[in-house]
């Protein structure tokens, strides 16, 4: 039986120590690690599958560290076994035989995430949820902002702390968003965030998790080692998020008639009554944020930054300033009638699902869908795309089996659909299919590996295009056309 590997428990002397990093990735931590580790005087070796080209971008931002080594391409058995400690990814399952084989040999493991709770002194903020973590982690980082507190914000949103965790005073303020994966590694040391912000739950990452419960677990992290005396923000809406349980204070958001929520949304504003106060933010301020999940991430996040002590002025400039986040139902460009936007972070069908019903039942919508198979249901997203859509163009390992959920949730002709070979045949696609008034999204509902290395990277392709379109390609529109 493969032996589980021991998890780093407290900081250490990390001087002259060799240390593996095992991931570098694309989106910050391992490089955040690299930095924070090489800081200290460890020889860091850093391996990764990808080649020295797929991660030249991340390398060129260590060119001012010493003591780095790299091996990419692949991985040395020896890095492992033969290290001080290894800090391994969270994109990395943990199951994988390179860290089995550094556990036999007594080496410890650990992640960016918690080398930083290890190290930091700071009281956290951390928002998790299947969708709308990275929105809600901005917004109170933008309510923090309007506060005149200069919060640090960074976890899964795309930024490590991990470099500057020495900076970091005992009474800022930082705002971590956090994955599943992240708060597997968390659980092993037994930690969670003073202030925890749950968004919704649904299945996601069934392919690394191995089920459902499993999946539920990790995120349960979040609140599971709370003490009395923090503070969980739950999504009342969501009966299973609803039902979590911990030893902190529950504050509940939502829609619901329940008498009980702390802040209450209405078609018009959040109504926030904590410790005796009642404030008011209108949603007329949001004309960045389309969308009914987008009021619930801004219900979430007034109500945390009302528990951190902001003022209603401050949550109320904070709503007003903020113009979303890159890929999530970002309005891109407007050509010859036909708005483009780019919600390419919606890697759930549940967060596309979101997308579709963000505008106007009367509007058209010709949507670009599907992507890598993460073995989550696809039938609600292809009951919506069926209801909602006008013309679908399916990508990925996903296309055949959302063509047949479209045409089984289809009443009468439902919508055009073409499954292309590539991306910008799919742009090509649906563009011919679209007419002033119309709005075409990128909203794929699943992951973006096969055709991309990324959710960007798929957003940034989608932008590019979008910003090369001429009046003369838009017109004349053909007349729609469908798969057989």
């Amino acid at each position: 039986m493969a032996q589980d590997p021991g998890w780093l428990q407290e900081p250490m002397d990390y001087r002259g120590k060799s240390v593996t990093v095992m991931g570098l990735g694309n989106f910050g931590g391992g490089a955040g690690a690299a930095r924070f580790l090489a800081a200290r005087g460890a020889r860091v070796r850093i391996t990764d599958l990808k080649s020295e080209i797929e991660l030249a971008a991340t390398i060129e931002h260590l060119h001012d560290c010493n003591q780095l080594e790299f091996r990419l391409g692949r991985h040395d058995e020896a890095d492992f076994t033969n290290a001080d400690l290894i800090v391994a990814s969270p994109a990395v399952p943990r199951g994988n035989r390179f860290l089995h084989a550094a556990a036999r040999a007594g080496v410890p493991l650990t992640s960016e995430m918690n080398l930083f709770w290890l190290h930091n002194r700071a009281r956290v903020t951390g928002i998790t949820g299947t969708n709308g973590k990275s929105t809600t982690t901005a917004l109170i980082g933008e309510m923090l902002t309007a506060a005149g507190r200069n919060p640090r914000v960074g976890g899964n949103i795309g930024r490590s702390l991990l470099p500057e965790v020495d900076q970091i005073g005992p009474d800022e303020d930082v705002v971590l968003e956090l994955s599943s994966f992240q708060l597997e590694d968390l659980n092993r040391i037994g930690v969670s965030p003073q202030v925890a912000v749950v968004t919704g739950f649904s299945p996601n990452h069934l392919d690394r998790h191995a089920s459902l419960e499993e999946y539920r677990t990790a995120k349960q992290t979040i609140l599971r080692w709370q003490k009395p005396d923090d503070i969980a923000i739950l999504n009342a809406d969501d009966p299973d998020v609803a039902g979590w349980t911990t030893r902190g204070r529950r504050l509940l958001f939502g829609r619901s008639p329940s008498g009980d929520l702390s802040a209450r949304l209405d078609e018009e504003s959040i109504v926030c009554e904590l410790a005796g106060t009642n404030a008011e933010f209108s949603f007329c301020t949001m004309n960045q944020l389309p969308g009914r999940h987008n009021r619930m991430n801004a219900a979430a996040a007034a109500l945390a930054a009302t528990v951190l002590g902001v003022d209603q002025n401050a949550v109320r400039e904070g709503l007003r300033r903020f113009r979303g986040l890159p890929h999530r139902l970002q309005l891109i460009h407007e050509v010859e009638g036909r708005r483009f936007y780019d919600d390419s972070k919606a890697t759930t069908p549940e967060a596309a699902i979101a997308a579709v019903e963000a505008f106007a039942h009367d509007q058209p919508i010709l949507l670009l869908a599907g992507g890598s198979d993460k073995g989550i249901d696809l039938s609600q997203f292809a009951a919506a795309i069926a209801r909602r859509v006008k013309a679908a163009a399916l990508m990925g390992e996903t296309a055949p089996a959302l063509q047949r959920e479209i045409r089984g949730s289809s009443a009468g002709d439902g919508p055009v659909m073409h499954c292309p070979t590539d991306f910008r045949a799919a742009f090509s696609w649906i563009v011919n299919q679209s007419t002033a008034g119309d709005v075409i999204l990128l909203s794929p509902g699943c992951a973006s590996f096969g055709w991309f290395s990324s959710f960007e990277e798929r957003g940034e392709q989608f932008a590019s295009l979008v910003n090369s379109l001429t009046a003369e390609s838009l017109s004349p529109s053909p007349m729609l056309s469908n798969d057989a």
